[in-house]
């Protein structure tokens, strides 16, 4: 079977890298699946006319229901579609883009959550379709790579110090736009950072929205302690994730954090904002910690650096959660079952 698969491909984001990780788990099927950007259509008459040529397609997915899976609406094969988080955290909140995506879940045979939770706030926004939604958790796979430079890393980031192996790096990975609130801790980690010089705190991630970009480094010049990363390849980024003293997320809104769960893969410790996305996969002093304020961030953040049985414990239950529940094995035959009973 071949498959068109739409999704928001801007490069080194968690967008990119779940489609990736999707098409790889149907192609390994022996299905053909074509990765396509969603931003090069602007219609669904642009799409349904791709659908249609030689050769043909036999279906197709979407991340996305608004972003991508919109240009699916007048497409005759069948097709599934994948939540994203800013589908039900922000997109039905604004009436226009909720009629679509009611459309888009109407015409799917199958739609995939993340969490139990988005399943049932998506059955609460939009048209009650529970025989239709799946809950299949990110399949999370890390890698390190021994060709980085943790040294060079910092150095190119701006910090600058004598004593690079004892600072305490906190590594907030987010691509740079207002939904992940990059600006959210800076004022008073920096006073923190003031006070002890070897917390820093890095951002790291791709430069999705421009304007905002700006504002981010113009802030992050002017704010001690806290420094921008420019973007790495996936393995360089888990390298660097590895290294550090505690990976931060700090976001208004997520479906389900690849980094979160990246890092606990990776035996990191968690300091997440506490909003549904991120407690639905952070259980509080078990398997990583919440905030809700900065000051808390802070305070949290001190607990991590002097309870060595906290933080070994939030290691070693968020490895374990992992494992359990974000099975890249289970991700693949979920995919496959899917496209194999609802698409042919």
């Amino acid at each position: 079977m071949r498959l068109l698969f739409l999704a928001c491909l801007t490069p080194k984001t968690g967008n990119h890298t779940t489609a990736e990780r999707i098409r790889s788990h149907i192609e390994s099927a022996g299905h053909t699946c074509e990765l396509r950007d969603a931003a090069e259509f602007q219609s669904p008459a642009q799409v349904a006319n791709l659908i249609s040529r030689y050769p043909a397609f036999d279906g197709a997915l979407a991340i996305h229901l608004f972003k991508a899976g919109r240009f699916l609406l007048d497409i005759r094969v069948p097709f599934g579609v994948i939540f994203g988080g800013t589908d039900i955290n922000e997109d039905v909140k604004v009436v226009q883009k909720r009629v679509v995506m009611e459309q888009v879940l109407l015409k799917a045979r199958f739609a995939v959550a993340f969490t139990e939770k988005l399943k049932e706030e998506a059955e609460l926004f939009l048209l009650p379709q529970r025989s239709k939604i799946f809950v299949q958790p990110q399949g999370i796979k890390t890698e390190v790579t021994d060709k980085f430079c943790w040294t060079e890393f910092l150095r190119s980031s701006g910090v600058r110090s004598d004593h690079v192996d004892e600072l305490r790096v906190f590594l907030l990975v987010c691509g740079l736009r207002r939904v992940k609130d990059p600006l959210f801790l800076l004022e008073v980690f920096s006073e923190w950072h003031c006070k002890n010089p070897l917390n820093v705190l890095v951002i790291i991630g791709p430069k999705m929205d421009p304007v905002f970009t700006v504002e981010v480094e113009a802030v992050v010049k002017r704010t001690a302690g806290v420094f921008l990363a420019q973007e790495r390849s996936q393995q360089e980024l888990h390298t660097a994730m590895k290294r550090c003293f505690a990976v931060v997320n700090s976001s208004v809104s997520e479906g389900m954090s690849a980094a979160i769960l990246e890092a606990m893969d990776l035996e990191v410790p968690v300091l997440a904002r506490d909003i549904p996305g991120n407690a639905a996969v952070v259980q509080h002093e078990f398997t990583g910690l919440l905030y809700s304020s900065p000051q808390e961030f802070v305070h949290q953040s001190q607990r991590l650096l002097s309870d060595h049985e906290l933080r070994e414990r939030v290691v070693r239950n968020g490895k374990l959660y992992v494992e359990e529940h974000h099975s890249l094995k289970q991700e693949r035959e979920t995919y496959k079952q899917l496209v194999d009973t609802a698409l042919t």
